[in-house]
């Protein structure tokens, strides 16, 4: 167990599994009390418990991150159980892959929907307790596939390109608050829609990877540490990309 977070107050959207549920509970194991969204409630459940076995607090919302009741309640849960909220970790998400010319209104509009209006829906509830207390910081979860478009995913990319808009745009919004605002971009991490790959699928992307490896929920999980740490006190407005090499 570290201290680099001791005692600051953590939200994470998405953090019943794989990405979101590493996130959590490497916040947690630096010290931080979470605060846990995702629609699917026993798998929410279960992180809170494994958070609150490493000696940390958590407590869960359940709901939908597009709906803006559901951000502000998140953000005011953090407030009434911990008296702050210092850490935005917008990593709810969702791809419904297709080419454009079979992508339906729904995949488009529900990609967005999820991806990046419920990341502005949290962004906004929380920046008002941030600038109170003139202190916070956001990190938003994009893809490597914002920054160079991937086929067949024109609405995850897009949602995740206006992410890192999102992110720069904050940046320069609330600095003068002592708020920093960054993204962190995944590259190939192997679980979730990966793990669906055939084995020689997955061959061919680690090819294309310099470090020659899939990567791990940790391995995004220990950015996000650094970029909420006082370590990253001076970077704002930037992309991290973890991704083993693969986009340059």
């Amino acid at each position: 167990m570290g201290e680099l977070l001791l005692d600051k107050t953590a939200v994470v959207t998405g953090a019943g599994r794989n990405i979101g549920r590493a996130i959590a509970l490497a916040l947690a194991r630096e010290g931080a009390n979470l605060v846990l969204n995702d629609l699917e409630g026993e798998s929410l459940a279960e992180v809170a418990q494994e958070i609150r076995a490493l000696g940390r607090p958590a407590t869960t919302v359940r709901g939908s991150v597009t709906e803006s009741a559901v951000a502000n309640e998140l953000i005011a849960r953090a407030v009434e159980e911990f008296g702050r909220v210092d850490i935005l970790v917008n990593n709810a998400g969702i791809a419904r892959d297709a080419l454009i010319v079979r992508m339906t209104d729904e995949q488009w509009e529900e990609v967005l929907a999820v991806n990046l209006r419920g990341a502005f829906n949290c962004c906004r509830a929380a920046v008002r307790p941030m600038m109170r207390q003139r202190y916070g910081r956001i990190i938003n979860i994009s893809s490597v596939v914002g920054v160079s478009g991937n086929p067949g995913q024109a609405n995850y990319a897009a949602s995740k390109a206006g992410l890192i808009g999102l992110t720069k745009t904050l940046a320069l919004e609330l600095g003068s608050r002592n708020i920093t605002v960054n993204a962190v971009a995944p590259g190939f991490i192997g679980v979730g829609l990966t793990e669906a790959l055939s084995e020689e699928v997955r061959e061919k992307i680690r090819e294309r990877i310099p470090l020659r490896r899939l990567g791990t929920p940790e391995d995004v999980a220990q950015a996000v540490v650094f970029l909420a740490s006082e370590a990253a006190n001076y970077i704002t407005g930037q992309v991290l990309k973890v991704d083993g090499g693969l986009v340059r």
